[in-house]
């Protein structure tokens, strides 16, 4: 291949990379009991532990060269507190997977509205093959989208939109 025209092709499909990874700033945030995932409920919930799904998440997003913070908490107080906190980091993406905060947490989706930054809703279950109760959000309005029912590869495949994503004017 020409060398001047294999240089044009590597600069352009560098501008691609930078204008596809909008966001350089991105928060996972994890609800109550995602801290025993490998041991609760692996049949529903898979074998993977939480620290392996963040520590491949925080690969990927070290690769793809932004910045990438993880926080769980069984506390709802503390997850509204970390959800302000992004906020004032300047976070400009969150993948949350609020749990069961997610049927009744009104503070969380409060702290979400007051914030502003787009999330992913991550469910590893399919909630809306669980029980009735599973199938309402809170979240879900607010969110930019949701991924359910697809094991840990749901975060993987948010963080791949959170990479591309860009706030429509």
């Amino acid at each position: 291949m020409n060398p001047i025209l294999a240089a044009a092709l590597q600069e352009q499909r560098s501008i691609i990379r930078a204008n596809m990874t909008t966001a350089k700033n991105i928060l996972v945030i994890n609800g109550p009991n995602l801290n025993l995932l490998g041991s609760r409920e692996p049949d529903q919930y898979g074998t993977e532990t939480l620290k392996g799904i963040e520590a491949r998440l925080a690969g990927l997003a070290k690769q793809a060269g932004v910045r990438f913070a993880a926080y769980q908490s069984n506390s709802e107080a503390d997850l509204v507190d970390r959800i302000q906190q992004a906020g004032r980091d300047k976070v400009d993406f969150i993948i949350i997977n609020p749990a069961a905060y997610t049927h009744t947490s009104v503070a969380m989706r409060d702290a979400l509205a007051a914030v502003g930054i787009p999330f992913v809703e991550v469910h590893l279950s399919n909630v809306f093959a669980r029980e009735t109760f599973r199938h309402q959000s809170y979240f879900t309005d607010l969110a930019v989208g949701i991924i359910s029912g697809l094991g840990a590869k749901g975060y993987e495949l948010a963080l791949e939109f959170a990479l591309q994503y860009s706030k429509r004017g």
